[in-house]
Parts: C-alpha cells; structure tokens; sequence
C-alpha cells in the first residue's frame, strides 16, 4: 500500500444519521402527529396494556368556550406527561377528556349573541344555541389539544351534555335525595344581579370595592331599658343602640341588632350637634375612644357599662320603617371593627339568618331578581341596590340618624363570570346539607386518606370543609341539566320522590335533558300520582338547573363509574390550585354521601399561569397565550419542554420569550442525541454487542451514569417532580454525555477500527444510552423522542416509542466507587482544560491534542488515582501527551478546585498523525506510513 495514494479522511468513523440539528419542530411536529393518527397509535397503545393493573387520571373538563390558552395547555401537558409515564411503565392507562358544556359561561355568549331576539325564545330554543355553541368549541379546542400532542380518547370524551352523563346527574341527585341530603328553603345566599342567578362560593371572586361606611342610632325604648338595667338612671334621656355597617341598602330588612354577650357596652352619653340635648348611645366600652374620634365627638362621659347579656330582648325603632326590633346575642360579633353592635337582616347574611333562626326573627328579603328593591323595603322602590346606598345615607342623616359617613375600600365578593358584585339575598333554592350524616367529618376524614400534592393542599381544602355552608345547587337559568322536581299547581307543594326522579333519569338517558323542556308532567308522572299536602292531581316542573358545579362534581359517576375502561376511585385529579373550593371539594362531597368514600387517591395541583412581572392573567382579562400561537412559533414540545422545567405547584411566569428561551436547552438536549445517533449508525446490537465484561472502564462509567439517571427520574416522574426529572436529563446530555463522554470517545470512536472491541464497547453503551435516554424523556419531549426511535437501531423495537416499556435500572451496572474515581477524574479534566484555555490565549496552543501535560502532587489520594490512570490520562484529557512527575515540574501551578495537583502543559514535540491528529512519538518511524502513528498504521494497512 502506497500511503500518496491513499485519502486518510475517508477512512475516519464519521458520525452518520438522518436526525437534523435544525429541529424544525413547527413542520415536523404535525406529520408526526398525522402519522399517530393513521397508524392508530392510541389503539395500539390501549390494546398493548389490555389486562395490565390500570393507573386511572379522571380528566377534570374545561369548558367548552374560547380557544385553548396557556393556561389549559399547561394542565393538559401534565396530564398527558403522566399518562404517557404510567402507560410506558406497564399501566392501562386510558386518557378519557372531558368538557363541562352547560352553565353560564356559555349561555351568558350566546345570550349576548342574540341580544333582544332572546327574550321572546323558547328556553328549548335558547338550550339549542348553547348545544350548537358547546359543540362547536369542542371540535375547536379538541384540535388544539392534539397539536400539544395529548393522546387520549379525542373520538370518545364524556360531556356533561351527553344523555348518559345527564342520566348520571339524576342518579347521583336521587342518591341524596334517597339519603336525605336535599331540601328546599328561604336562605340567603350570593346572588347576581346582573346573571340574576345564585352563585356557589366556588363561583366567586374578590375584589376590592367602594363602599359608604356608617355609623347609624337605633333609638330604644327607654322605659324598657330602666326596667331592663335599673342601675341606670337615665331620665328622659333618648338612648340608642349604635350600629356600624357598609351595606345601607340591607337596613330595610333590619329586624335586629346582635351584641356579644361577652363584652362589656358603656353607656356613653354626649350633646347632639343637631338638637343640641344629651344623648345616649349604647356601644362596646373598648371602642368607645376609637369610635368617638372617628365620629368627630371630643366631650362624653361613660355613664356606667354592662355584659351584653344584660340588653337581650330590649327594643328599638327601625329608624325609617315602623317596625319594632330587638336585640339578641351573637358569638360572632367582634371588636374588630365597628361599634361591637352588628346589625341584623336575616334575608341579607348567612350569620344574620342563623341568628333569626335561633330568635325566630322574620327573614325579609325586600330585593328582587335584578337587584332593585320592591315595594316591600318601604322606601325607594325600583332602586337598584347599591344606587339606593347614598339616598338611604342622606335619608338617616336628615332624620338625624346617621352619625359619620364615609367611603371606604375593601374586599368584596363579585360573580365569576360577569365580574360585578354580588349581594347576599335570601330566596328559594334546593341545597345539599353538608352536616347531614356527619358528611363534614367524614368528607374531612376522607381528605386524610388522600394523597395531596403539595402536602399543603390537605390543610387548604379541610379548612373550607370546616367552614363551608350547606351547597346551594340550584340555578335560575336555562342551560344546564334541571332539577327533577315537581310542584303541585294548587299548593305549590314540591314533589321530591326517589322512583319519579328514576323515571326523570331514564327519560333523560335515551332522550336527553331537552326533554324536560318539550315534554309536559303527565309525561314523566305515574297516572296514580297525587299531591302529598292537598291531595291535588295537577303538578308543574321546576325551572331551575343544577348548578353546573354539581354537573362536573358528578362526574365521578358519569364519566369513572359507568366507564368500564376506568376505575373508581380514580387514582389521580390534577387542576389548578384554585379547585381546593371547586371541582376537588364538590366531587369530593357527593361522592362521599353518595359512595362512602373520596372519588380520588390522590390529588395533584398546579398554580397559575402570571406574566413576568407577577401580574395574574385568565381568559376572561386577555393576556393569555393561546396554544395554536405557541405552537405555531415554538412547537409543541418546546412548550412540554418549558413546562416540565418549572415548579408548577407555584404560580407560573410565562411569555413568548420566556418559551423561545427554552430553544437553548432544547437544542442541547437534541444535539446529545444526534451525536449518539450519528456515532451508532453502523451499529447492530445483535451482532455488534459488547459484553459488560469486555467493556473499558469509561464506557462501564457511563452505563452506571445511565442507570442511576433511571432511578433518580423515574422517582422524579412518580413524585410528580418533572422540574427535577427535566433538570437531571439536561445535565446527564450537556454535562455527563456533551462535555465529557462522547468528547472523550471522539478519538476512539473515529479512529479505532470500525469492528475493534473499543470501539464496539463505545457503541454498545452509547446505544443504550440512546435507548433509554428516548424512553426517558418521551413523556416530556413526545413528538422528538418519536423522530429519535425512528433513528435507533433496535432489533424488534416498537413501531413508537409510546409504545415501548419504561426503562428498568440494573444494579449490576451501578459502580459507586467507578463513579466517585470518575468523578475526580472529571475534576481534572477541568483543571486541565482551564491550563490549556490559557495556553490557547497567548497561542502557545492551538487543538488540545498539541498539548503535552504533566502532573505532580503529594497528596496520596490524589497520587494512587492519578497512577492508576496513567496510560488512559491522554484520552481522559483529550490530549496527545500526559506524564507524571516525582518532583514538581518547573513553571506547574495549582489546580483552581484541586490546590493538591499541580499541572505543567507544553506544547507537544513530536509529529501530528495525519489520520488521528494525535501527536504521538512513533510518527515517522513506519517508511511505509511516515505521517501515522502506530495506532493508525495498524487499522490502515489492516495488520
């Protein structure tokens, strides 16, 4: 062989494969998608796992209004992380999505579509806009899902508008109603008067409002008050109760003042700056100062001060409606702010209503549907409440009532929906008794057996058990499922009867909940069927609708029980944290009454999407990222990428940059594995693999490196702590493989000859590392780990990586002591290369490979180390020459992290092989290969 004529390039390994640097991620990312679709991957996947334990994440259903924004997509990408991580784990895993398709949100845009013209509809005409609306946005946002590349039951979801799952509404409604959970009064309860509709406390949100701060005299019956207290003379002095309150427009339903029976209340008398004469006001001796001052009154004089208990039952004038009211005792009166007297309108609060309950006291309510007063409040009527508050104001203070006013801002509740403020209102809904059959602790005690992650979720959802009221589920609107309950149409007796509802069910189930609204009683009641109360045969149905709240909190049955392929109780529920007082805690309720038990094993929750500087952002403000937008910038799996990076258990900052930024990490993370790919294109497992035994140590290394990252990101993915799995994998690619194996193995790789036991150890690893790396971040990075197993080797592999089994660590790989001396051995190849960095600088050195380094030092550790490594030293340190020295060599200096090595570097003396670029002593010594080294001439000449 003559070596001119012999072209040494063409004999080096180069790396080879048809997997780009350039992602591309927007054009590939639906061809991959498509080619899921057409081979059925989903089905596959399910018929795969047939049999297997199942791992059940009951879908919890947005709804079906308004594209997918960033906020959705985050949640679904979790889901599906999850779901493609217990599927490839060996689970029946199926992913059943789900949409909440009635309540407000919808009938509230189509309402507003059809502007006046809704008025004069049919409610079943109305019902049949919603439908078409719900619907539409279904098939919308169904697409954008897939583009984020969730697999699942896209063919097959549940909806709550589906007759089964409206069917599934009635049996769990029958179920309380057969248990004794259901009843019907006069309560108040958040109304809005812009919805005209009830809301749940999960349908609220807080805001901060103006309002007139009052401080207002209820005059009292003196004579009683001697009578009551004769310890106080009093003469004719008018006395009067003085009450402080932020809502004026409730004082028409005032028939009452609660005091504490606890505190002391002075007897405070002054000169009215309107009549000018004494008066008395009654009030909490603590806050007499505070109160006083902010009245603008410098002179009184505490006339004496008794226990609240002493003014139980004493009478005062409404002061502008002839009506007597009297004082009762309240535990829940505070000296936080006011005057320590609270005013009480049973019709307007709920501890007002309790109170009455407990005094017998009239629940008056004189406010209408839309928020005006009615006749009934006696004054201004046809005034919308809060417009009534300054004409209440100046009424009182004209009748020399009213003592201090002033604006003042706090945090009031408003509608979910429409964002104006509700009021407290007392009408005539069903509600769920929360406390019947000790369900509050038992629903209390069922949190206790649940897995909440972060544990602080546990705390969050029992404190609003503790303090929740009973459930409001009725609503006064018309699109959503209807209550099944009858009326009789003489006495307006309602009928509540288990085997009716069966009927209303079945009804429902083969022809939908539209035919409560086509249909008439006669239809859905038995010939026989009498009124209870008067005997009466002529009944009318109920207008109100479940709350759309109770639709998706049954879901447990409708969409768990009676789905064969599911399990209850599901094994996870994954929402954002603010469903502790929505979906979580009214699935958690019915299910407890109904089944005994949680309908989740454990309960996952993420926080909410922000912008960078903090502010909060939702779908009603604007501002959300929409998916089909990031998709089409960045790709779908940048953004899987992005959210399996972050802490997603706290609020999350997010913006297009905050996306594109995650492309660096990305690109890292593909160019690892295009390195592997390109390094084992030649590589056959079946008849190139290299025994454990017949491995060099750095290959063994990096086998123990790869099963130890098995262990630690599967416990990562099984604790729900994606943030450390994406960490993990991300130094294992740039660290680990980049920066350190595959950099070490270049000269091997390409230059050792193509079927060496070196060079097939390297390939052997680096196959499995390619292979299991694939699986590892396949639930992450779903649509590159596919392109990527199209590329490997694999000798029967599944069709997709979705379909391929989890990774298993092997301890027969993990090495301790491989990796600490590895791990030192990693420390110096640093110190080396910051040495050569500077050498490079002052151009003493070019390539590494011109550098010959010597080391030194009198540590004893670092000595038996360094020997036991000294012929591999070269290829460790990707340089041509390395020595050790006895003594310290002239010009070494002191490693930066390791002070006990000394390091000398110099230019090499010898030749550089033409072929390997190592500069090595035996080049020139061969005349028939002068420019090689003696390990080149070898694989070149074949001998």
């Amino acid at each position: 062989m003559k070596e001119n004529i012999m072209n040494y390039k063409d004999t080096i390994n180069l790396p080879k494969t048809n997997f780009s640097m350039k992602a591309d991620l927007v054009k590939k990312e639906p061809l991959i998608r498509e080619k899921w679709v057409q081979s059925k991957l989903y089905e596959k996947i399910r018929e795969l796992r047939k049999g297997k334990p199942k791992y059940i994440l009951h879908d919890g259903p947005p709804y079906a209004n308004g594209d997918v924004h960033v906020g959705t997509a985050l949640n679904k990408i979790l889901k599906d992380i999850v779901v493609k991580f217990k599927t490839m784990q060996g689970f029946d895993s199926p992913y059943v999505p789900g949409w909440d398709c009635h309540g407000l949100p919808i009938e509230h845009r189509v309402m507003t579509k059809l502007g006046e013209k809704a008025k004069t509809m049919p409610k079943a005409d109305i019902r049949k806009e919603c439908e078409k609306y719900a619907r539409g946005f279904i098939d919308i946002q169904r697409k954008q899902f897939l583009t984020l590349g969730v697999l699942g039951e896209w063919d097959n979801p549940y909806l709550t508008l589906n007759p089964s799952y409206e069917a599934a509404i009635i049996e769990v409604f029958g179920d309380l109603v057969q248990k004794g959970f259901v009843y019907r009064k006069l309560k108040p309860i958040h109304w809005c008067m812009s919805c005209e509709t009830a809301l749940a406390e999960a349908e609220l949100e807080y805001a901060d409002e103006k309002s007139p701060s009052i401080y207002v005299k209820f005059l009292m019956n003196t004579e009683q008050l001697k009578s009551k207290i004769p310890e106080c003379s009093l003469s004719t002095v008018p006395c009067s109760f003085f009450i402080w309150t932020t809502t004026p427009w409730t004082l028409p339903a005032n028939v009452a003042v609660a005091l504490n029976p606890a505190f002391e209340y002075a007897i405070v008398e002054y000169t009215d700056k309107k009549s000018d004469k004494a008066e008395i006001l009654i009030f909490a001796e603590s806050l007499v100062s505070k109160v006083m001052e902010t009245i603008g009154i410098k002179d009184y004089k505490i006339k004496g001060k008794f226990k609240g208990s002493s003014f139980e039952g004493l009478t005062y004038q409404h002061p502008f409606i002839k009506r007597e009211c009297r004082a009762i005792l309240a535990d829940y009166v505070t000296l936080e702010d006011g005057t320590g007297i609270v005013h009480i309108a049973p019709g307007h609060g709920q501890e007002d209503y309790e109170s009455g309950l407990s005094y017998k006291l009239p629940v008056l309510s004189p406010v209408d549907k839309s928020g005006r007063l009615t006749e009934e409040a006696g004054i201004f009527p046809g005034e919308k409440v809060f417009d009534a508050d300054p004409k209440i104001c100046a009424m009182l203070e004209e009748k020399g009532n009213l003592l201090m006013k002033k604006d003042v801002v706090h945090s009031y509740p408003h509608c979910w929906r429409c964002k104006k403020p509700v009021i407290f209102r007392a009408t005539e809904q069903w509600f769920i008794s929360v406390d019947h059959n000790d369900t509050r602790q038992k629903a209390l005690d069922q949190t206790r057996k649940v897995k909440w992650v972060p544990a602080w979720g546990e705390t969050r959802i029992s404190s609003m058990l503790e303090q929740r009221p009973d459930w409001c589920i009725s609503r006064q609107r018309n699109w959503g499922v209807p209550i099944p309950v009858f009326y009789c149409a003489k006495c307006h007796e309602p009928l509540l009867d288990k085997k009716i509802i069966d009927i209303v069910r079945e009804t429902f189930r083969k022809e939908g909940a539209m035919s409560w609204f086509v249909k008439q009683p006669v239809d859905f009641l038995p010939k026989e069927t009498k009124c209870a109360k008067c005997g009466h045969t002529e009944f009318i149905k109920e207008n109100d609708i479940f709350d759309v709240w109770f639709e998706s909190g049954s879901s447990f049955r409708g969409a768990v029980i009676e789905n064969k392929q599911l399990h209850f109780p599901a094994d996870l529920y994954l929402e954002g944290t603010d469903q502790h007082r929505g979906w979580f805690q009214l699935s958690l309720l019915p299910s407890v009454m109904t089944r005994g038990v949680a309908p989740f094993k454990t309960v996952l929750t993420h926080g909410f999407v922000i912008t960078p500087e903090g502010e909060k952002v939702s779908k009603s403000k604007g501002g959300l990222l929409l998916a089909d937008e990031m998709v089409g910038k960045v790709g779908a799996d940048i953004i899987r990428l992005w959210i399996s990076s972050i802490n997603f258990t706290e609020d999350i900052p997010v913006s297009m940059n905050i996306l594109q930024e995650k492309g660096d990490p990305y690109r890292k993370i593909r160019n690892t594995f295009r390195y592997l790919l390109g390094n084992i294109n030649d590589f056959n497992p079946k008849a190139n693999m290299v025994k454990y035994e017949s491995m060099t140590e750095i290959d063994k290394w990096a086998l123990s490196k790869l099963h130890n990252l098995i262990k630690v990101i599967t416990a990562a993915y099984d604790s729900f702590e994606f943030h450390k799995a994406y960490r993990e994998i991300y130094e294992f690619c740039v660290v680990e493989m980049s920066s350190f194996y595959i950099d070490v193995l270049k000269d091997r790789l390409y230059t050792f000859a193509v079927d060496s036991v070196e060079r097939r150890s390297a390939q052997t690893v680096m196959h499995e590392i390619a292979t299991g790396l694939t699986k590892l971040v396949a639930p992450i990075l779903a649509h590159t780990a596919e392109e990527i197993w199209t590329e490997i080797n694999l000798d029967g592999k599944q069709e997709s990586v979705h379909l391929a089994d989890w990774p298993k660590a092997n301890d027969k790989y993990i090495n301790a002591e491989l990796e600490a001396n590895w791990a030192k051995l990693l420390k110096i190849k640093t110190e080396v290369s910051r040495k050569l960095d500077t050498l490079r600088k002052d151009g003493t050195l070019g390539s590494s490979l011109e550098a010959e380094v010597t080391l030194y030092t009198e540590n004893a550790e670092w000595s038996k180390l360094l020997k036991q490594y000294e012929k591999s030293l070269p290829a460790i340190l990707i340089i041509s020459q390395a020595h050790l020295a006895e003594k310290k060599p002239e010009n070494a200096g002191a490693g930066t992290d390791i002070p006990e090595i000394f390091i000398a570097a110099k230019k090499c003396s010898y030749q550089k092989c033409e072929r390997c670029w190592n500069y090595r002593e035996a080049v020139g010594k061969d005349n028939n290969y002068p420019t090689l080294c003696d390990r080149c001439i070898p694989v070149i000449s074949g001998k």
